[in-house]
């Protein structure tokens, strides 16, 4: 069993940024890590991706045409943490952001509300 916690979301204006954090009782090093987010009536789709310390490219998934160049996705291996910067945030960014690892079976935390209003 994995436990996961997701922090960081509120209400922003059009413009905005937010910066959203995944902690677990894991170390999320190890694992990949995805970011997914699901808006009101539409089905969960995927954001973001960190793959594990162990991966060969180390380098960032990006899921979908509409975060590139307003998203980012970082570890903090301090605070064992895996954050979601965005920034030029839209009102159709929102939804409930969810964070997940998979360990022989998909893992989630309880989703955080991201609202863009003005």
């Amino acid at each position: 069993q994995v436990k996961l916690v997701e922090s960081g979301g509120g209400l922003v204006q059009p413009g905005g940024s937010l910066r959203l954090s995944c902690t677990a009782d894991i170390t999320l090093d190890f694992y990949a890590v995805s970011w997914f987010r699901q808006a009101p009536g539409k089905e969960r789709e995927g954001v973001m991706c960190l793959p594990s310390k162990f991966s060969t490219s180390g380098k960032s998934v990006t899921y979908a045409d509409f975060v590139k160049g307003r998203f980012t996705i970082s570890r903090d291996r301090s605070e064992n943490t895996v954050d979601l910067q965005m920034n030029s945030l839209k009102p159709e960014d929102t939804a409930v952001y969810y964070c997940n690892v998979w360990r022989n079976e998909d893992y989630w935390g309880q989703g955080t509300q991201v609202t863009v209003s003005s």
